[in-house]
């Protein structure tokens, strides 16, 4: 009995994670992509943001295309090791934002420029955490 509840235990968890999982890593998709889409389409005031602290507006473009290529990377099925790729450069990429707007005290309202990047490196290194195995390298 204790074998079985055991396994009935293990596969719940299982399941708890694998929800959780995709749960956040959706979240970080729709997120990275909109903000790469508005990058790219410069959308929502991201000339201001990237000219503000003093990069230059093309900055946007490549930005934009690593954002998408990054969450096709991760959503795909397969290519593990590209995933983890992807996540690292999910997490340079906004902590890189949060640090340069920080340095240029460019801090948006309320710390927006700077807490709207971290929350989606959290959400990166907490889709990161829960991957399944078949999803890691």
């Amino acid at each position: 009995m204790n074998v079985t509840a055991n396994a009935v235990r293990s596969g719940t968890q299982s399941r708890v994670q694998t929800i959780a999982y995709w749960t956040v890593t959706l979240l970080l998709a729709i997120s990275i992509t909109l903000s790469g889409i508005g990058q790219l389409m410069r959308l929502g005031g991201n000339d201001e943001l990237v000219t503000d602290i003093g990069f230059p507006l093309y900055i946007t473009n490549i930005l934009g295309t690593w954002k998408l290529l990054g969450v096709l990377a991760i959503i795909a099925p397969g290519f593990p090791r590209l995933k983890e790729w992807a996540h690292a450069g999910i997490f340079f990429l906004m902590t890189g934002a949060a640090f340069s707007h920080a340095l240029a005290d460019d801090y948006g309202d309320y710390g927006f420029n700077l807490i709207l990047p971290l929350f989606y490196a959290a959400l990166n290194i907490a889709s990161w955490a829960l991957r399944p195995k078949n999803r890691k390298f």
